[in-house]
């Protein structure tokens, strides 16, 4: 008892000589702590050169331990934690850095949003090394959630997505990134592109194969076979094939004298009742008549004409396997075959239907015509222009093979990028526009590369050629409409003028496509995609069609970040 009293003394403030004072006593306590801080820490520094020695990077100094939970914050010590994992996932050691980041999403105070989306973020790359795509996307929707435009979190849960073949929910993530960084990173651009491909081609091979077959408009048919000289089918009846006395007093049209099925369709070719002719080509075709071969040929241009390639390719297959028929059938069917091989990007295929035509009838300039077209697709330029020049040489009058030639040696001078050939090219212009005034296509193709060399106006001059010639052509409208846009940036006048594309023609896909495209770059997605759908619903081939669902998706999914995230890109 009488040891104590110096201390209660001490305690009371009074002034004992054998006192302690509280800061004394406070040091005298703490005396044993410190000691034994560095005991550990000796201890700590001989176990952390022994992991050295093991290559054992993950000792951590019990000192540093006391220090950490005795003086930081939570959210330094979370700092801290991060920034092991950190070393860690630069190591290779991806599993060792997750318990660490998932340390400092413990630590980290709830309210530290930035903070605590980096954490998830650099979890969720460590999982990405695990290629742990479920975990990724879960650990970069927590970041996203806490930083809404977290364009690391948001790049890497789209790529997770991916994946994971979450095609929707990846196009959504990336065409924010692209959004937030101006469309200016490669990468991100080169996602969202692969992303709608897949998502085009997964949609139009489920539309196309259900789709309702729909005729296209008279002014596309006739420009369709226009474009052949050599085609017996779109050739009109012959005198002897229907009787001039057939028709009554107020002019309707002739009947034809023999009952066929083939001579029926042809004569509602001539009056543009183009609907009937698939039914009457099938009821030639069953009654194995003697227009059976034309008849196949005919139904399978229809079928072709309303984008049935299914139905085509068997009765395109048997008129060219039929030896006896007439060698310009078979010709033109190995040309209509190679050209749906074309659309089905199938070019191996495509090729070797046109050199076997060539092969068989050597003498149709049709052939060359129209393997010269294949020929500017494939970017084979000097090949299209020598098959261009055949054609011509077997048809000097061609004027569409003239023009067509122009625009392919201008093609080749412009992307050569030398001026001489160019200047020559577009002399050639002028010299098929002077031997044939009346070819609508060579105005047209003329005012596409003025366009490329920014004669504006006089490329205007030309589409006004074209209206003149073909003011049912709803095309030219259309391209009219987008020169204003790109000379004058006249918005009003371009949609004025697609307008009045689709008022010509409303099966016109190009203007609706067109006319969305123009929607998106002002902002108005809805109005866009209700375009594309209408553009979709006319679609005349599979990959046309996947085009178009791509532009859909595209305009759909900028929606759709527009109300998570409130981002838009730029517009007109």
């Amino acid at each position: 008892m009488a040891a104590s009293k110096p201390v209660e003394a001490a305690a009371g403030g009074g002034g004992g000589g054998s006192g302690l004072s509280r800061w004394q006593l406070a040091l005298v306590l703490g005396a044993p702590m410190l000691l034994g801080a560095g005991a550990l820490y000796l201890w700590g520094r001989r176990a952390a050169r022994r992991g050295e020695r093991r290559g054992d990077t993950s000792v951590l100094f019990p000192f540093e331990l006391i220090y950490h939970f005795l003086f930081q914050s939570p959210l330094d010590r979370a700092q801290a934690a991060k920034n092991r994992g950190n070393k860690f996932f630069k190591a290779g050691k991806y599993e060792h850095a997750i318990q660490c980041y998932t340390e400092a999403i413990s630590l980290c105070p709830p309210e530290k949003n930035l903070d605590l989306s980096t954490f998830y973020q650099n979890r969720a790359a460590a999982y990405e090394q695990l290629q742990k795509w479920t975990e990724v996307a879960q650990d970069c929707t927590k970041a996203v959630e806490l930083n809404p435009k977290y364009v690391k979190a948001l790049f890497r849960r789209a790529k997770a997505h991916e994946k994971l073949d979450n095609k929707k929910e990846c196009l959504e993530d990336v065409t924010a990134v692209c959004i937030l960084e101006a469309f200016q990173n490669q990468q991100s651009m080169l996602l969202a592109d692969k992303v709608l491909k897949l998502l085009g081609k997964e949609k139009a091979k489920e539309k196309y194969k259900n789709r309702e077959p729909l005729m296209p408009s008279p002014q596309f048919i006739k420009s369709y076979f226009s474009s052949f000289t050599d085609d017996i089918i779109s050739q009109p009846l012959l005198k002897g094939e229907k009787s001039d006395e057939d028709k009554d007093k107020e002019g309707e049209a002739s009947e034809v004298k023999e009952n066929s099925g083939y001579l029926r369709a042809k004569q509602y070719m001539e009056e543009e009742n183009y609907d009937k002719i698939i039914s009457e080509s099938t009821k030639e075709i069953e009654a194995k008549g003697k227009y059976m071969a034309e008849a196949l040929l005919l139904r399978a241009t229809f079928y072709l004409l309303i984008g049935n390639a299914n139905a085509a390719k068997p009765d395109l297959d048997q008129v060219i396997s039929m030896e006896d028929a007439n060698v310009k059938l078979r010709a033109n069917a190995l040309i209509k075959r190679g050209s749906m091989y074309m659309q089905q990007q199938q070019p191996a295929l495509s090729t070797q239907d046109f050199n076997m035509a060539a092969d068989i009838d050597p003498q149709n300039a049709d052939v060359y015509h129209h393997r010269g077209q294949l020929k500017i697709l494939l970017d084979q330029i000097e090949e299209a222009v020598e098959d261009f020049d055949e054609c011509i040489r077997l048809r000097p009058d061609s004027a569409l093979a003239q023009a067509q030639k122009c625009f392919a040696l201008y093609r080749q001078a412009y992307t050569g990028n030398n001026p001489l050939p160019v200047q020559v090219a577009m002399k050639g212009f002028e010299d098929v526009i002077k031997k044939f005034p009346k070819c609508a296509e060579g105005y047209a193709l003329y005012a596409q590369a003025l366009t490329d060399q920014q004669q504006f106006g006089k490329a205007d001059e030309m589409y006004d050629k074209c209206i003149d010639l073909e003011p049912d052509n709803a095309t030219t409208y259309v391209h009219k409409g987008l020169l204003q846009l790109q000379w004058k940036q006249d918005l009003d006048k371009g949609l004025e003028l697609i307008s009045k594309a689709i008022e010509i023609d409303n099966k016109c896909d190009f203007a609706y496509e067109t006319m969305g495209t123009i929607e998106v770059q002002r902002g108005n997605l809805d109005k866009a995609i209700e375009m594309f759908n209408k553009a979709i619903n006319l679609a005349k081939s599979e990959m046309e069609m996947a085009h178009l669902y791509s532009l859909c998706d595209a305009a759909y999914a900028q929606t759709e970040v527009a109300k998570k995230y409130g981002l838009k890109p730029p517009t007109l």
